[in-house]
């Protein structure tokens, strides 16, 4: 959810939708414009037989007043204890695939993860979009669970592990 007065408390609450419809817009939606920074308030859970989340991010958006367009990424939450430094998770989550066996461990990351953030660039004179990005902890590619259960190398150059990633809708 985006709007003008989301709070930090607001991100901790059993009524999170409930104050999302009401104090602002969902993703996919405008926000119209007030003077105030926007506030996103963001909440990701894993899916039942999936990776656990490594982090959050908020995708920013414009175009200057000379027509270059301008893109930023936020890290906004970081699963396993990591911390926020100018923007960024301060180290990656880690990795517990095992190649050999195609298969992950959930011991790292988080299986929920949330967030409150407001735009600290933002410029009322500036139209921007703003999307969520979660992503999950690594674990094996398609290529690698075929080479386990068929017996096969890896084809070169294919990576053996990835990071899927799930977005919204811009606001």
């Amino acid at each position: 959810f985006a709007g003008w007065d989301f709070s930090q408390a607001d991100v901790d609450s059993p009524d999170f939708a409930a104050i999302g419809y009401r104090k602002g817009v969902p993703m996919g939606a405008d926000l119209k414009g007030s003077g105030k920074a926007p506030r996103l308030l963001v909440q990701a859970l894993r899916e039942p037989d999936g990776a656990n989340l490594d982090r959050i991010q908020i995708v920013k958006g414009w175009v200057d007043a000379s027509g270059k367009t301008g893109e930023r990424i936020f890290d906004v939450a970081c699963s396993h204890g990591r911390a926020i430094h100018d923007g960024r998770c301060d180290k990656a989550v880690g990795n517990t695939v095992n190649v050999a066996m195609a298969s992950f461990s959930n011991s790292i990351g988080n299986a929920m993860l949330s967030a409150w953030w407001e735009d600290p660039a933002f410029d009322p004179a500036q139209s921007a979009f703003y999307y969520v990005r979660v992503l999950e902890i690594p674990t094996p590619t398609w290529t690698t669970y075929d080479a386990v259960v068929y017996g096969t190398d890896l084809p070169e150059g294919a990576p053996a592990t990835h990071q899927e990633r799930a977005y919204t809708s811009p606001i």
